[in-house]
């Protein structure tokens, strides 16, 4: 895989001294009960002797052991041990179902935001631990009535209050709430509906058709499990934090106090100091010395400043060298990794970059990928390529060719179908340079992908499926759930059957102009997608995203119909992502030793709520945001990057022949995805003759995270980026090796508090002053909070106008 990392001990191996350590690597004594290991199976595997067998044995430092591939993280990242608690509870439903709530509100909140972020798991599992603690404190056991006249009520007492807030009702509530905070893109498609078709989608129909892509995707992962989660090497990373914390937690109780403690101290503080740069001092978002000494430079030097330096507001500029003090933008993904990479899995970027544990050679992929994006997108820019200069330089919207706002209406008409006399009298829309770039780097990461997974990873898949056959796959974690009756798979196969007639009611019954025989054809496509995507980012940790070849496909078999385009684009994008997520949320599942068909309700219950939640935020915020959300450029407050980005490329690609065809201006686009498999192709040779050349082994080189990275700041705020490296630089290369006690005990503990105070008060100032409830209250203008131009004073491009 990668080289080393020195991940975080969360079970407790033998050092080579003898010592034993605890899930935050403190030593334990010997017959400490936080180093032992429950066989859960006398068959399963001991985990010594599982050790013992292996050949590669793990190098130790400082008496903890290096994580380098997956095999080492089942052996020493994740505890074996399991108490046999009971997981599936009232209390822990009741939590999971409240906190979905406000995890579901946050996500989608955060999609009309300039920068997309993800709520926090780390900050949902603390809440629920700290309310399910309460609620084991507060509220009486059956052992008050034991022995008088009201025993017979000790039953109801125990199903509301079972005891000790265990760590299987922990991970089950937060996994609840988790799920439904995953959010869900096809709610977006419903806004573009409504922003640009001016159609509203009904509830019944929206939330069928969230569960039918959702629930079919969880229905592929069932199938896929013995590829995508049983095997060692389907680690996903971004899960290890959020597994260590659980762990941590509940297996090593006596130090709780001072981490709960930090929790909220940070919790509170950070929530009251969003207040800050979110709201009084935007400015604090993006400083940047460049725009600050460029105010009376000429008008094309300060043209040229605020596409390179600018990025405070949606879609200024790069934000080459800014530096933010707005935690909501920066995130705990940056206290814990060097900036860990995202899971691209949608057309626009994303900010909170998941969490920690991804190797540092796979981190190197996406350095290289933004070092060519400020270079690929001056450069495109400037040199006027596609027109660009017509055109603003960042922005997922579409233009007619004199830069005006593109008339799409007149152009498909009220059922939403090519009018091809109002084509011809119009034109043809236009993207901006940095939109067809991020729109050829998608397709090259596909063909990458495609290409990187057979190449190099298809011998693993087959031995995979073998193993799992014959149930004799060794990963310990795998052994030790034997003891639990498995979700049979014909189970996940009626799931499928189930979210297929959902779809085609929505087909029939909603406007969706998507006929029948093309819904098939988009669910086929997800699911041959879905493997691809699922063992990219369970093995890396990164994703790529697919949701351009979707809409080729919807292109090219429903032409002239943008609406189908993005429904198709629903049915098998969404899958895919939707896989992606669940399967992660199944592999913490055998981490952490949760039921197989306990993890199956959980999983759909936590979708059917994301499902209503997404949908309710998302009308309340299309409602009163409607004009800031069809600008192209949005405010620093509220962006329709995310629908834009949607409507754009539905539009686009239902004019392919037009648009991408050869004699097209984009004829580039869809042939980037046969382009993208040439390189893989050629590094695959590479390796076969030299597998590592220098410290570097070839096959850890990710040439689709490298193009897709090279688009990643063509929209949305960008002043992020530089705090986020220092911020990550000082936690992995400062915190963690030279205080690394205290990194392992507290440092996901402050970066979930940090990220979740921030969020809170993001979702209270939301409805309180910026306008999601429709009465919008900005702070007075002065110095930090300019009433005119760019927040950050990178005041090119007539933003004073």
């Amino acid at each position: 895989m990668s080289p080393a990392i020195q991940a975080e001990t969360t079970r407790t191996p033998t050092s080579p001294s003898g010592d034993s350590f605890s899930p935050i690597g403190e030593k334990l004594p010997n017959d400490s009960k936080s180093s032992s290991v429950e066989i859960v199976d006398e068959k399963a595997i001991d985990e010594n002797s599982f050790i013992d067998d292996v050949d590669d044995k793990p190098e130790y430092r400082n008496g903890e052991p290096v994580i380098t591939t997956g095999r080492d993280v089942s052996r020493f990242a994740v505890d074996l041990r399991d108490d046999g608690d009971q997981a599936l509870t009232f209390r822990s439903m009741v939590l999971g179902t409240l906190f979905a709530g406000l995890g579901a509100a946050l996500c989608q909140i955060y999609l009309f935001k300039p920068v997309q972020m993800s709520v926090s798991t780390v900050f949902l599992l603390l809440l629920t631990y700290t309310a399910g603690n309460a609620w084991a404190k507060i509220l009486p056991t059956r052992t008050v009535v034991d022995g008088v006249p009201l025993s017979k009520l000790g039953r109801v007492i125990h199903f509301i209050n079972p005891g000790p807030f265990t760590i299987k009702e922990h991970v089950i509530a937060s996994l609840v709430a988790s799920t439904a905070a995953g959010g869900s893109s096809a709610v977006q498609n419903f806004a573009v509906q409504n922003l640009y078709y001016n159609t509203k989608v009904e509830a019944t129909t929206a939330i069928l058709a969230t569960f039918s892509t959702a629930c079919f995707g969880y229905g592929l992962v069932g199938l896929l499990r013995p590829l995508t989660v049983y095997p060692s090497e389907m680690v996903y990373w971004t899960n290890l934090p959020t597994v260590s914390v659980f762990q941590a937690l509940h297996f090593d109780t006596a130090a709780n106090f001072k981490r709960v403690k930090l929790f909220w101290t940070a919790f509170i503080a950070m929530f009251f100091y969003e207040i800050i740069p979110a709201y009084m001092f935007p400015l604090l978002n993006g400083v940047n010395i460049f725009c600050l000494s460029s105010q009376k430079a000429s008008a094309s030097t300060v043209n040229f400043f605020t596409n390179l330096f600018g990025g405070t507001d949606g879609n200024e500029g790069l934000g080459l060298a800014s530096i933010s003090f707005d935690w909501q933008y920066i995130g705990s993904t940056y206290v814990v990794p060097v900036f860990s990479l995202l899971v691209a899995l949608t057309d626009i970027q994303w900010v909170d970059f998941r969490y920690m544990s991804l190797p540092l050679i796979q981190q190197a992929n996406s350095w290289i990928g933004y070092f060519l994006c400020y270079f690929i997108i001056m450069g495109i820019f400037y040199s006027n390529l596609w027109n660009s200069k017509a055109f603003p330089m960042l922005s997922s919207s579409i233009f007619s060719s004199n830069g005006s706002i593109y008339h799409q209406s007149a152009v498909f008409g009220t059922h939403f179908v090519l009018n091809q006399t109002a084509l011809d009298e119009i034109g043809l829309p236009a993207l901006t340079g940095s939109n067809a770039w991020a729109n050829l780097t998608a397709n090259l990461a596909i063909g990458g992908l495609i290409a990187h997974v057979i190449l190099f990873w298809g011998p693993y898949a087959r031995d995979s499926f073998k193993l799992a056959y014959n149930r004799t796959q060794p990963d310990p974690h795998y052994q030790a759930m034997k003891k639990y009756k498995e979700a049979p798979w014909y189970w996940y196969l009626a799931l499928l059957a189930l979210a297929f007639v959902a779809g085609l009611v929505v087909v029939f019954k909603g406007q969706t102009t998507l006929p029948w025989w093309s819904y098939i054809v988009a669910l086929i496509l997800g699911a041959f997608v879905t493997p691809f995507s699922t063992l990219l980012f369970a093995r890396m940790g990164n994703g790529v995203a697919t949701n351009q070849l979707m809409k080729m496909v919807a292109g090219a078999i429903n032409p002239g119909r943008p609406v189908a385009n993005l429904y198709f684009s629903m049915w098998s994008h969404d899958v895919v992502s939707t896989s992606i997520n669940l399967a992660g949320d199944l592999k913490m599942g055998q981490y952490l030793k949760i039921p197989p068909r306990v993890m199956f309700l959980t999983q759909i219950w936590g979708t059917i709520l994301g499902a209503i939640i997404n949908y309710v935020v998302m009308v309340s915020v299309v409602d009163a945001q409607r004009e800031v959300l069809l600008s192209p450029t949005g405010t620093n407050v509220w962006s329709g990057q995310q629908p834009q980005s949607l409507n754009s490329a539905a539009v686009t690609w239902s004019l392919a022949k037009e648009l991408y065809g050869f004699n097209g201006p984009y004829w580039i686009v869809p042939m980037s995805l046969v382009i993208g498999m040439v390189p893989t192709t050629l590094q695959w040779l590479i390796c076969k003759r030299w597998p590592k050349i220098g410290p570097v082994e070839v096959q850890s080189v990710m040439l689709p995270i490298i193009y897709q990275y090279s688009a990643w700041m063509s929209v949305g705020v960008n002043s992020t980026i530089t705090s986020s490296i220092i911020v990550g630089l000082v936690s992995q290369l400062w915190l963690r090796r030279y205080h690394p006690g205290w990194y392992k005990k507290y440092n996901y503990i402050l970066g979930g508090a940090l990220d979740g105070g921030a969020q809170v008060m993001i979702f209270v100032l939301s409805f309180a002053v910026f306008g999601a409830s429709g009465v919008e209250r900005p702070f007075p203008s002065w110095a930090g909070n300019p009433g005119v131009g760019n927040v950050d004073y990178c005041n090119g491009n007539g933003a004073l106008d």
